[in-house]
Order: structure tokens, then sequence, then C-alpha cells
């Protein structure tokens, strides 16, 4: 029994190193830019067990989002106050995007370039923009939200959240400013104000 535990967490173990230089590397160089090897070598580990834990080099990416896909999957919002339930939806997430600084880098990078695996991606999203649009069309029924298309208030809002840390080629716009505190609660609620007006909330 012991040994069977002690196998189980040596495993578990294995795997999250996996992902914590995948995470690191697919951040830095790309996902394209990034080797298997490269993988195994920054969480030193033999080279098979990326394919073994994970199935090769996409569905370990895939891995890095499952997390995401379980966290927004859990969540409730209560629809009968949907302007609360926005505002919880955009803290939340910012909060979740500012706490995985990699993993949102590595989803603009996959945006920017079109990627064939944004179909994947988007499937650990699905429970999040789906929660999105659920907030989003109470809110239009009960008069609260207001915009003609579901399709671009959902791309306004979640635009708004994965964007919503400084991003650094934009920096140069900015260079006559002092810098922007860089705090998650502070950008969520600037992002409220901003979503609410769009939306004409009342």
């Amino acid at each position: 029994m012991v040994n069977e535990e002690q196998e189980q967490a040596q495993e578990k173990d294995v795997k999250e190193k996996i992902l914590g230089a995948a995470r690191k590397l697919f951040a830095g160089k790309g996902f394209e830019g990034t080797s298997v090897r490269q993988i195994c070598d920054e969480a030193g580990v033999a080279l098979a067990l990326v394919s073994y834990h994970f199935g090769g080099k996409d569905k370990l990416l895939y891995a890095l989002f499952e997390p995401l896909n379980e966290h927004f999957a859990k969540l409730s919002f209560h629809l009968e106050e949907p302007v609360e339930a926005l505002k919880q939806f955009i803290r939340g997430f910012v909060a979740y995007r500012y706490e995985n600084e990699e993993l949102i880098h590595i989803l603009q990078q996959e945006m920017m370039m079109q990627s064939p695996r944004l179909r994947m991606l988007s499937n650990a999203y699905y429970p999040s923009w789906e929660h999105l649009r659920a907030i989003l069309e109470a809110g239009k029924r009960q008069g609260e939200l207001h915009f003609e298309s579901i399709v671009h208030a959902v791309h306004f809002v979640m635009g708004a959240v994965i964007f919503s840390r400084q991003i650094p080629f934009l920096e140069p716009v900015f260079s006559d400013l002092p810098p922007v505190k860089d705090d998650a609660a502070q950008a969520a609620e600037h992002i409220i104000r901003l979503v609410l007006h769009g939306l004409h909330s009342r």
C-alpha cells in the first residue's frame, strides 16, 4: 500500500514538473518554438514521459488549461441579479488572469497567430463563456443590460478581461504617464465600470 501511494505521489510530482516546465517554455518561447526535449530537460525527466503522461505536446498544452475549465464549471451565478453576477464574473476572471500570467500569455500568443490549436483551447474556456452568455442574456431580458448582438457583447467582455493586464508592447504608448499599479482588484473595478457603461447598465 505504501509503495502504491509512493508511486502515485511520484507520478503526480513528475506530471507537475512537466506541466510547470511546459507553462514556462510555452509562455517564453511559444508552442511552436518549444520542443518536447526542451520541456523534459527543463523538468528534469525522461523524454518519453510527456507522451506517457499526456499523449504528446498538443495534449500537454490542453492539460495546462484544464484547471480553468474545472474552475468555471464549478461556479454558479445568480441570474436574477445579472449586474451583480457580471461583476462577480469579471472579478473572478481577472483574478484568475493575474494568478496565471503564463497561461494567459500562451493563450494570447495562440490567438494572435490564429493557431490551429485554438479550437482545442477554446474547449477549456467554454464554461466561462457559457456563464458569461447566460449572464448577459439574463441582463437583457430583465432590461438591465443593453446590446444588439450577444456575440459582440461576449467578445467585448472577454476581450476586456483577457487583456486586463498591461501588455509590454503597448508601454511606449503610455511612456509619458506614471506606471499603473499592477493590482488585480483595481483592474477588475476599472473593467467593471467600463463594461457596465458600454452595456448601458442602469
